[in-house]
């Protein structure tokens, strides 16, 4: 406004002395600048870097109530690298006992080992909500929170006579969460800066990665998108969020802003094949980045589809992916993508480093101990606890408890002369199966002596040693269930033989029934070594044999299906049109064409081996069928052999297989275990016969009854 003032005077003739020159000449400088500045603050890669993002991350926790006069528990949430925080809230859904008096009781928070917040909880008896702002200063990559504090029932001088009672209570409910407020520091070209946005937590719930692949893949193609999806979904924190394994021109790809793009040289789209060596390709693949109009890509391709798919098993090992710093990396024949294999060796460290528990009365600390999917725990499994504690306890009263999901196992009274070194082990009962996770609980009852009273919360302590452990012994899982599944699908926390028929046309459907099938499998394999195989036609008698078989579809896209119509559970009518009526559910006619089906059978090329079939007589039916095994949450309701959903979105569960297991060795085993007392029984019984037999003949030899019958004879 000021320099067009003075325009505005220079033309009619008015002339500014000296010092208005000067003070116009400064006025647009410093406008200048201020227009300089303002574009200087532009966001370097789109508006998403500077504008103020919010992400909500759930505590990964089931409703838990906690009783004591003093409780506690502990919840877990990570903060991403490329975030700059500005802000971060708890938010906590609670409820405590009706008797509890709100003048002495509290809850505290702490972050990390250091406490910050305590609060009185509200004269309410229903459900309470807490927002709780946490210092920025306390905030790591991996974080804990521990909540912790009195439920007290009595008041004033009497609540020092309190004892522990079931009136003593906190629940605190799922829902829990951590709330950021955050910017984003925009991905640089290096590929482990990719990695870390496109397996983000906010970029994943956000649905901004994808996996990307040509229209109509090949086989190899195929292979290769699994590869990293199950990659991917081993890293993924949350119980309900996946990548989506889809087609450039769909939908949910445009609207990525990070995709994983994975072809064959031949099948890129040239503003790929631009950015790509040739000469290069001829005997390597390419990972390499690439930002074009505010969207980030990861090109992985090679003109051999033996190189592409070991580029993808690259993309699947978290560790290399983030050592990555260069934005192209070429990968050989001789490079080595491979995860450390994770093989059971039946002990399991409870923590890497020493908890200390510190606060009087009732202090506990839950660990999380998981076997590979394909075993469960066997008799004579043991749990070690080497522990410290201090030496101004009332040794009367104290205890440590171990507890394996809330059971309790053994108990320990503490002692003055064990204080610096102690130590307990327990068995797990026999005959109780677990499965293949399960919660250790150490609780020590830290109780005070009146000498030794004191106002500091630090005192007493007890110290569990990093060298605690869990000696599991495991055997295989036999039932082949949904119960256990992928069970037979891995091993050794890998791939096994894993051969997928598809349909010979793939749609939008089929790519969302595929990403929701190698999701779950993702969640469990811990190693990339093993083999996935796509096939168009049915596979040989051979790859039949020795393979766990996955086919998905409709007949109408799969002919293999068809062929296995009489093994199914759900069978199709004639025309393959709809589903038939079987001795578990009556389907009418229309209602039988607009179900899907998820089937788990027993292998009919190979008894020991298993096979998946998911299918409906339309291929959207085949996808929503596919929604009830793409998460642990969801598989936990099954625990039959098949699955059905409808449009209404009800789904059922149904046995069919009288014998559970795929080993008939196994089963022989688990009758004799099961009438172990018969069996003994039998045994005694035939050994007296043997001996009644064998007293009797003695008895006729010694009396010559023998000799004088065979003199008979002769006569």
């Amino acid at each position: 406004m000021f320099v067009n003032k003075f325009f505005i005077n220079k033309q009619s003739g008015i002339k500014p002395n000296g010092i208005s020159k000067w003070f116009f000449w400064l006025i647009g400088m410093l406008a200048l600048l201020i227009g300089m500045g303002s574009n200087l603050s532009c966001p370097i890669s789109g508006q998403a870097a500077n504008n103020l993002q919010t992400y909500t991350q759930p505590f990964q926790n089931s409703t838990t109530t906690l009783s004591g006069d003093a409780v506690e528990a502990n919840m877990y949430f990570i903060k991403m690298d490329y975030w700059q925080v500005k802000k971060v809230t708890i938010n906590l859904n609670f409820q405590i006992s009706q008797l509890a008096n709100r003048e002495t009781s509290d809850i505290t928070l702490s972050l990390n080992g250091t406490k910050f917040y305590s609060f009185r909880p509200k004269k309410e008896t229903g459900l309470q909500t807490r927002a709780i702002e946490v210092p920025l200063r306390l905030i790591q990559g991996e974080n804990q929170l521990k909540i912790s504090g009195q439920i007290l029932n009595k008041k004033g001088q009497q609540s020092s006579q309190l004892v522990q009672t079931p009136a003593n209570w906190l629940t605190i409910y799922n829902g829990a969460n951590a709330n950021f407020e955050y910017r984003l520091q925009p991905p640089t070209t290096a590929i482990k800066s990719f990695y870390a946005h496109f397996s983000g937590t906010d970029t994943i719930a956000n649905a901004n990665s994808v996996i990307t692949l040509p229209h109509q893949a090949s086989n190899a193609e195929l292979s290769a998108g699994m590869y990293a999806l199950t990659g991917e979904a081993r890293t993924i924190t949350t119980e309900n969020t996946q990548i989506p394994v889809t087609t450039a021109d769909t939908a949910v790809a445009k609207q990525a802003d990070y995709q994983l793009v994975i072809a064959t040289y031949q099948h890129l789209p040239k503003v790929f094949q631009q950015q790509l060596d040739r000469q290069r390709l001829r005997e390597h693949a390419v990972i390499k980045t690439y930002t074009h109009d505010d969207k980030h890509y990861l090109i992985v391709s090679a003109f051999n589809t033996k190189l592409l798919q070991k580029a993808s098993r690259f993309i699947a090992n978290q560790e290399l992916m983030q050592e990555t710093v260069a934005d192209t990396k070429y990968i050989s024949n001789s490079t080595q993508t491979f995860t450390s294999e994770l093989q059971y060796g039946g002990k399991t460290q409870l923590t890497t480093s020493d908890d200390y528990l510190t606060g009087a009365k009732h202090q506990s600390s839950t660990y999380f101990v998981s076997l590979p999917v394909d075993r469960t725990n066997a008799d004579g499994s043991k749990i070690r606890i080497h522990f410290r504690y201090a030496k101004n306890l009332d040794f009367k009263r104290s205890l440590v408890t171990v507890y394996v999901n809330d059971s309790a196992l053994g108990s320990k009274r503490l002692t003055a002369a064990r204080a610096n070194n102690d130590e307990l082990t327990v068995s797990l009962p026999k005959g109780k199966a677990l499965g293949h996770s399960f919660t250790i609980r150490v609780a020590f009852d830290l109780e005070m002596s009146e000498a030794a009273q004191s106002d500091n919360a630090q005192t007493p302590w007890a110290l569990i040693k990093a060298d605690s452990e869990a000696t599991i012994k495991s055997k295989p899982v036999a039932a082949l269930l949904f119960t256990n599944y992928p069970y037979l699908f891995l091993k050794n926390a890998t791939f096994n033989h894993i051969a997928v028929v598809r349909p010979r046309t793939l749609t939008s459907d089929d790519f969302q029934t595929l990403t929701n099938i190698f999701n779950l499998i993702g969640t469990y394999a811990q190693s990339n070594t093993g083999n996935i195989q796509f096939y168009t036609h049915q596979p040989s008698k051979t790859v039949l044999k020795n393979s766990n078989v996955i086919a998905f579809g409709t007949p109408a896209q799969n002919a293999f299906i068809r062929s296995l119509n009489s093994k199914l559970y759900f069978k199709y009518n004639r025309h393959f049109t709809g589903f038939l009526s079987n001795e578990k559910l009556s389907i009418e006619k229309t209602y039988g064409q607009n179900i899907g089906t998820a089937q788990l059978l027993r292998s009919p090329y190979n008894q020991r081996a298993g096979l998946l079939v998911v299918t409906a007589a339309k291929s959207s039916d085949v996808y929503r069928a596919s929604t009830q095994i793409n998460f642990q949450r969801n598989i936990a309701q099954y625990q039959g052999d098949a699955i059905v959903v409808d449009h209404d979105n009800n789904h059922y569960n149904y046995r069919f297989k009288k014998h559970k297991t795929v080993n008939d060795g196994v089963n022989a085993k688990t009758v004799i275990q099961k009438n172990s007392k018969l069996v003994i029984y039998l045994g005694i019984a035939l050994l007296i016969v043997v001996i009644i037999l064998l007293a009797g003949f003695l008895i006729m030899r010694k009396s010559g009854l023998l000799e004088r019958k065979g003199q008979h004879h002769e006569r």
